[in-house]
């Protein structure tokens, strides 16, 4: 028996350790993928590859993919083909985290010569070769460089054939490999700081505390399904897909006691296109839905997990089949909580949120013209808005259910001739309700310089609006456009741009939630003085009448400058 008391303090100094961790990696970090926009997981590892806890950021598509993927990991190196020293990456996508822009780092802590636990990062690349990062690809082969799990440093020092070869197949050698640096120091502030804890608390080893930690995940997560009524519970949604070829996605999760089942049964079968999602990566954005939704409050570990089983046909967009392309899955993978929630909802006791604008907004641009004195390649993330929720409005442009973070604009404008002309909040957009779906966003790009440039624009929710729900109404369409010809611009795919092109994106924004007619005048009224809804909307939308009574120059706009009035059905 381990003191209780012991594992409590253990699980708090690993949480702790593991914000170092991240901390190591996001200042270390040479992309803004990772420094600015924390497109990462870092977590924590017992000596058999079972994830006992994580950082406080990353994403649920890193986090929990690497989490069943250290099983890999850890079969195809045990301990006795493992030394101090040794570094293991992959980017296997059926492995790991689903495409293989995600580099997974994972390395083995050693204790007297006996391996005690694994520290492991993933971090989005900010290239990995191939079609910049698109879903036009039509096998795996043509989205970059995969890596099988492999040794990428030993004691001896780095595998300097391996680092030549990643920096041959990538455009952005320099913060490719140097995140892949940050990723490896990362790991050994975590494995050092774990050496002077086990010291602190004479562990010789971590697995003892470890099976505890993660039994009373799975013990609170069992009691929360216990809490709900015994049924199956469906749901479908539909995203824009690839060249408007709508996906479905159907759900039935059938609780029975402590356990939950969800299967994916009746779902798109794989697209010839890459937007494709393995299982590994369906499973981490399944397990991240039903713990949010049922105990948010528990420790995320291996025990969370076990509760839930997960299952999809082979073949199927949510379990596609080797080769198939999978550069964009996240455009169909970051769909499945708002799924679940709509699943979920009528058993969830104070309810769940409306459906969210949910894919993130990932643009690649790139400018690589004959004579461009310095070619770039820059990933940006974008969010629309979130469903809003069962008692308050929605956020606005928040990155749900991913939490990946968007880059300030100047950091964008420092490392590119980019220009962000504009970017603000969309009025609007948010979804109709009692409460409010949350806004997108609208972002204008140029570019200065008079050589033409190439933007991957990986969007969705322009053909399939988030739904309201209980009486709510769906948010916005987002949109993607060349102000300079007026002309929408194809997506999920490469377009060339000329020199004085100016693209705007207009974000999606989130369901409402409720009746609109039972939106208190005074909140209309100051969404309006907000500049998050227009008079005409107020009106049409609600069934206000909101007019502004103040100085007809002035700049700002306080809601005591306008009257609301609630007008009559007709």
């Amino acid at each position: 028996m381990i003191d209780p008391v012991v594992v409590g303090l253990v699980a708090n100094r690993l949480h702790s350790l593991l914000n170092e961790q991240q901390a190591a990696l996001v200042n270390t970090a040479f992309s803004p993928v990772v420094r600015e926009s924390l497109d990462l997981a870092c977590a924590v590892f017992d000596s058999r590859g079972d994830m006992v806890g994580q950082s406080t950021g990353g994403t649920p598509g890193h986090i929990n993919a690497m989490a069943t993927g250290m099983s890999h990991i850890a079969a195809k190196y045990p301990p006795d083909a493992l030394a101090d020293g040794d570094v293991l990456i992959t980017n296997d996508p059926w492995m790991t985290a689903g495409q293989i822009n995600d580099l997974t780092v994972a390395t083995p802590v050693f204790r007297a010569g006996v391996l005690v636990a694994w520290f492991a990062s993933c971090c989005h690349s900010p290239d990995i070769g191939g079609r910049i990062l698109s879903a036009a690809a039509t096998e795996v082969f043509e989205e970059g460089l995969r890596l099988p799990i492999m040794k990428l440093r030993t004691a001896a020092g780095p595998n300097e054939t391996l680092e030549a070869l990643i920096r041959a197949n990538v455009r952005t050698p320099d913060e490719t490999m140097g995140d892949v640096y940050a990723q490896v120091s990362a790991n050994q502030v975590g494995a050092r700081s774990l050496a002077r804890m086990m010291d602190e608390f004479g562990l010789d080893s971590i697995d003892p505390v470890a099976h505890d930690i993660m039994d009373r995940s799975e013990q609170a997560l069992c009691a929360a399904l216990r809490a709900l009524p015994d049924g199956c519970y469906t749901a479908a949604v539909t995203s824009d897909g690839f060249d408007d070829e709508a996906i479905e996605l159907r759900v039935a999760v059938t609780i029975e006691g402590a356990s939950a089942t969800v299967d994916y049964a009746g779902s798109s079968p794989q697209s010839p296109y890459g937007v494709n999602v393995v299982l590994n990566y369906t499973r981490a954005y399944t397990s991240f839905a039903i713990k949010a939704a049922l105990a948010p409050e528990v420790p995320h570990n291996a025990g969370s997990f076990r509760p839930v089983t997960v299952t999809a046909p082979v073949g199927s967009v949510l379990n596609c089949v080797d080769p198939a392309p999978v550069a964009s899955r996240h455009l169909v993978g970051h769909f499945l909580p708002s799924l679940l929630f709509e699943a979920l909802r009528p058993v969830v006791p104070g309810g769940l949120p409306a459906v969210s604008a949910d894919a993130l907004w990932m643009t690649v641009w790139r400018g690589s013209d004959m004579g461009e004195a310095q070619p770039f390649t820059l990933t940006v993330f974008g969010a629309g808005g979130c469903g809003a929720r069962p008692d308050k409005d929605g956020l606005n442009t928040t990155g749900f259910p991913t939490g990946v973070r968007a880059a300030p604009t100047e950091v964008l404008e420092t490392l590119t001739p980019l220009v962000q002309q504009r970017r603000e909040l969309r009025p609007d957009s948010g979804g109709p309700g009692r409460y409010r779906g949350g806004l997108g966003q609208i972002v204008e790009v140029r570019r200065r310089g008079e050589h033409g440039w190439t933007v991957n624009a990986n969007i969705d929710r322009v053909a399939n609006p988030a739904a309201g729900t209980e009486g709510g109404d769906a948010g916005a369409l987002g949109s993607f456009t060349d102000l300079a010809t007026g002309a929408a611009l194809p997506r999920k795919r490469l377009v060339r741009l000329s020199a004085d092109a100016r693209v705007q994106l207009l974000f999606p924004g989130g369901g409402g939630y409720g009746d609109p007619a039972e939106r208190p005048v005074e909140q209309v009224l100051e969404d309006v003085a907000n500049g998050y809804l227009t008079p005409e909307a107020a009106e049409s939308h609600y069934n206000v009448k909101v007019t502004y009574i103040g100085p007809p120059n002035a700049l700002v706009r306080p809601p005591s400058t306008y009257t609301a009035t609630r007008l009559l059905p007709t």
